[in-house]
């Protein structure tokens, strides 16, 4: 029979077993699926999973495509006998061309395995610990191929941590129908007028049934306890003032109600830097400086007077803004509209009468919410919170940045949410997986005090890490620096031990203003930024708007395909009195820090050498005016298409660095928007052309003796930092919280083992195939 091309076989059959689970009804309907699904795609006569028991000794068939289904339940073994027990005694791979002849071969006539005679084992393990093994069987002799193996321990990885989620999802399966017919029972005896004895066993109340469901992990680490539901009307109107009153009247209501919201606004500030920061606080700056915007309270007195009246009229303007942010590629911007949803909510509150209450929490609670406000997080008394979970939100949100600050797991984005849960509940929540757990069994309540163990001791280790340097086994040293947006993330920044700023991100400044902001409160905000990093580099990005970043007060063409289209340099350069005010601050703030200035989505010489000369004559004319400055700043430009790749041993010339936009570089050169549902499967970090792209970047860089970083998620993986270290990367621009982890990765490597595992990888034809070796590596390495 002809082979599947091996680039087919990895990628098709991880997609299809990640949705295994979703399609099955229980343990035993997944493991069947994932056997029948792996023998037909590595084209082998059997597949078979053995599940290791309690004891840790003994091996039961658990499911099998090619065997006897009588085998099923009944063949079992112990660690020390068979091939499969030799999977687990060593720990790896085993790969036997005549399985019959190897001495520890044992026959179970129950199965029928005579007839096969090739044999390949891969282990199931979850954190370290051996759960199971997965193996395939040929009739004729055959050694499988290296690719063959990759693909299987890939597989096995993916398989490992659903048999995990399985068997709690089955557990929680089999007591829901344990409880459903114990009702019904009990419903059957009432009807008669008796109370049978199984009543006793009857659950009282909904504690104990357990549900789990699945957000974003927004903030690590694991609490259990009860809930507080934290009630939100919402942007709507409650009805109190359903009969509107004259304009002029409507008008004072508006006007009132948004100086209390101010003076809110104000207290929540002063509250938050008291008990975090004032880089925490920052926001809530943010918010009053919107709420004293004039083109915010323009749109809604210019609405109060089309006869909307004042509720309706915050309703309508907020909406405006906050579909605005919604609209936004970049998650980080898009979770901003919640800034707008909570400024409209406060100010409707305090038309309505509603703003003198606050939640109050009488002991320690798991707060509840459709989505946690920035206002939230600052009335809250936040030492009596242990989690947080919502319906809305992710890792970006504001609640999340400040769940992070506070040590606080969060799970955001649990769909459904609020259907599904009771005051009374109990909750587990799993904020480094994102799962959490309604009324949960013992069982599970017992494995998740294991989990925090281990994620606590994990946690004592990464800060051990904090404040040493990332530097290989054979002593090169990486530089781990953080991607910031807001004033309150140089205080994550700074906890996880980032080296300073590879990317500060611009735009969220001229986005909470009524007009571009001049250059005294641009130059204010990024000596703040710089403060935050005494003596350590800065990178300031340029504003990088158009595609999908819109300012409510600049108007854009209209264009098919925006993302090609008039934004970011492009923008600069046509609108040069926006670019040299920026400039001007930058420059200006760099006498205060070590700064270098970064230009986004270059693609060719001329636009850096436009730059440099607009440049120069900012800091001309600076000179004139007598205003200190910076002179000699570092430039360098993100690398994002195709076309700044292909010229780098040209525009290297030009600049003191390159940084690697990984984000639109994969977007780019696989014409694949990430957030287009019909095309996600084609954006794909491990795409050869992606990773060549990377590589050759990097060689420009280093043989120029320039430095090159990469900013994008794909720095944020502890693995994909190892690769882009063998690649010649050593500077990378990643998400705050994920330095301790890929330090303590690097930590592990040698430079000589990560420039083997690039080359390796860089032989390599597809994605699929990458990532199937990369796998093994991860085993290796324990990542």
């Amino acid at each position: 029979m002809a082979h599947e091309p091996h680039e087919s076989i990895g990628l098709r059959t991880l997609e299809d077993i990640s949705g295994l689970i979703l399609l099955s009804h229980d343990l035993q309907e997944t493991l069947d699926n994932i056997v029948n699904l792996v023998a037909k795609r590595m084209v082998t006569d059997v597949c078979s999973i053995y599940l290791l028991g309690d004891d840790g000794e003994t091996l039961s068939l658990q499911a099998t495509r090619g065997l006897s289904k009588s085998a099923v339940g009944t063949v079992t073994m112990k660690t020390s006998e068979g091939l499969t027990g030799l999977v687990v005694e060593q720990r790896g791979v085993v790969n036997i061309e005549n399985a019959p002849g190897h001495p520890r071969y044992k026959y179970f006539r129950k199965s029928r395995e005579e007839k096969f005679t090739s044999f390949l084992g891969v282990p199931l393990f979850e954190r370290k610990t051996p759960v199971g093994v997965i193996v395939v069987q040929t009739r004729e002799a055959r050694v499988f191929t290296q690719e063959e193996i990759s693909t299987l321990a890939t597989i096995a990885y993916q398989i490992s941590s659903i048999v995990i989620n399985a068997k709690l999802l089955d557990s929680v399966r089999r007591k829901e129908e344990e409880r459903a017919f114990f009702e019904k029972e009990l419903a059957k005896a009432q009807k008669m007028g008796e109370t049978p004895l199984e009543s006793r066993v009857v659950p009282r109340n909904r504690k104990e049934v357990t549900h789990s469901l699945v957000g974003s992990p927004a903030s690590p680490g694991f609490c259990w306890g009860k809930l507080y539901i934290l009630n939100h009307r919402g942007l709507q109107r409650t009805g109190s003032h359903d009969k509107l009153l004259s304009r002029p009247e409507e008008r004072k209501r508006f006007l009132v109600a948004l100086e209390k919201t101010k003076i809110q606004t104000i207290y929540m500030e002063k509250q938050v830097a008291e008990r975090l920061s004032k880089e925490d606080a920052a926001i809530f700056h943010t918010h009053l400086m919107i709420l004293e915007d004039r083109g915010f309270i323009g749109r809604v007195m210019e609405a109060i007077d089309t006869d909307h009246g004042a509720v309706q009229g915050v309703l309508s303007v907020v909406e405006h803004y906050v579909t605005a942010f919604s609209q936004m590629e970049d998650p980080y911007l898009r979770q901003r509209a919640a800034d707008m949803l909570d400024i409209g909510r406060r100010i409707v509150d305090c038309l309505e009468g509603n703003d003198g209450k606050r939640p109050r929490l009488r002991d320690m609670r798991i707060i509840v919410a459709d989505e946690i406000m920035p206002s939230d997080m600052a009335t809250i008394n936040t030492e009596r919170v242990m989690g947080i979970i919502t319906e809305k939100g992710d890792a970006n949100s504001h609640a999340a940045i400040m769940a992070r600050s506070l040590g606080i797991p969060a799970v955001l984005g649990l769909d459904g949410l609020l259907k599904k849960i009771n005051p009374r509940d109990e909750v587990i929540i799993d904020g480094t997986s994102g799962h959490i757990y309604i009324n949960p069994e013992p069982r599970i309540r017992t494995e998740y005090e294991r989990l925090q163990r281990d994620y606590s001791q994990r946690q004592k280790e990464l800060e051990g890490l904090r404040d040493l340097p990332a530097v290989t086994t054979d002593g090169c040293q990486v530089h781990l620096r953080s991607n910031i947006g807001l004033l309150s993330d140089i205080r994550v920044a700074q906890a996880n031990g980032a080296e300073g700023v590879g990317l500060y991100r611009t735009e969220f400044p001229y986005m909470t203003r009524k007009s571009f902001p001049d250059r005294t409160e641009q130059c204010e905000l990024y000596r703040r930024i710089l403060e935050g990093f005494p003596g350590l580099p800065v990178n300031i990005r340029t504003l990088d708007i158009g595609g999908d970043k819109g300012l409510p007060y600049f108007t854009y063409p209209k264009e098919d395909n925006p993302f090609m289209g008039w934004r970011s340099i492009r923008v600069s350069l046509e609108r040069q009195d926006i670019f040299r005010e920026q400039l001007s601050a930058v420059l200006m703030a760099a006498v205060h820090g070590n700064a270098s200035l970064m230009f986004p989505m270059i693609s060719g010489v001329d636009e850096i050498r436009q730059v440099k000369e607009i440049l120069a004559e900012v800091s001309e004319g600076l000179k004139l005016e007598g205003i200190p400055h910076a002179e000699n700043m570092r430039l360098g430009i993100m690398v994002e298409v195709p076309a700044a790749v292909q010229t780098a041993h040209i525009l290297i010339r030009e600049v003191d660095y390159f940084s690697i936009g990984t984000n639109d570089l994969i977007q780019y050169t696989l014409a694949a928007d990430r957030n287009n549902p019909k095309v996600k499967q084609y954006y794909d970090a491990y795409h050869p052309a992606v990773l060549h792209a990377i590589k050759r970047v990097a060689d420009v860089a280093n043989e120029a003796g320039k430095s090159v970083s990469i900013c994008g998620e794909m720095a944020s993986d502890p693995l994909s930092a190892v690769l882009l270290l063998g690649m010649g990367v050593n500077d990378f621009s990643l998400s705050a919280p994920a330095i301790p982890v890929v330090k303590s990765a690097l930590r592990k490597i040698s430079l000589a083992n990560a420039r083997s595992v690039a080359d390796h990888v860089l032989t390599l034809e597809s994605a699929s195939s990458i990532r199937a070796y990369l796998e093994i590596v991860r085993a290796e390495l324990h990542l």
